[in-house]
């Protein structure tokens, strides 16, 4: 349940400052429609080159579209996720969710790692135990860091802006 604030007109009302725990699910009805609608591609002529100069080559989006539509497992990519702790809170109005591993050792900096277009966080979550416990990875525990790896604004579980002005400047 979220944290609450002092009420208005007798209801509570979520405190925006609030960061509240978080975990992924995906609902198996939203992947079969997911799954349904990527093997329903419907697929123009093939190209009229033998390479890329034409852009991605038809029989390689196939590939992809074959990968995501039967052979990608939503569910342990959910089982990765949540074997961090996540979170969301909002900021200037939009819900940011972000992964948040503290280090054991003492002394850790803080990091936040973000990801890029079109990437995501799952990209990131292959670095997080490198970065936070360094000396299970031959490093020492002087690099050690507390690591936050936020969703941007869009993407994953973050919300989408419904404004203007959401700009690299802004984000950062």
């Amino acid at each position: 349940m979220a944290q609450t604030t002092a009420t208005q007109r007798g209801r509570e009302q979520p405190d925006k400052d609030a960061i509240r725990p978080f975990q992924a699910n995906f609902p198996e009805t939203e992947l079969t429609e997911l799954r349904r609608r990527i093997n329903a591609t419907k697929w123009p002529e093939r190209e009229t080159v033998a390479d890329a100069t034409q852009g991605v080559q038809l029989a390689t989006m196939q590939n992809l579209t074959r990968y995501w539509g039967t052979d990608y497992d939503w569910r342990k990519c959910e089982t990765k996720l949540n074997a961090q702790p996540q979170f969301i809170t909002e900021i200037d109005g939009l819900d940011i969710h972000f992964i948040h591993v503290r280090s054991k050792h003492k002394n850790a900096l803080p990091l936040i790692v973000t990801h890029g277009w079109p990437g995501s966080i799952v990209e990131q979550l292959k670095i997080i135990d490198p970065l936070t416990n360094p000396t299970a990875h031959g490093g020492s525990a002087s690099d050690a860091f507390d690591v936050v790896i936020p969703s941007m604004p869009g993407y994953g579980y973050s919300g989408k802006p419904t404004t203007t002005g959401w700009d690299v400047a802004h984000i950062a």
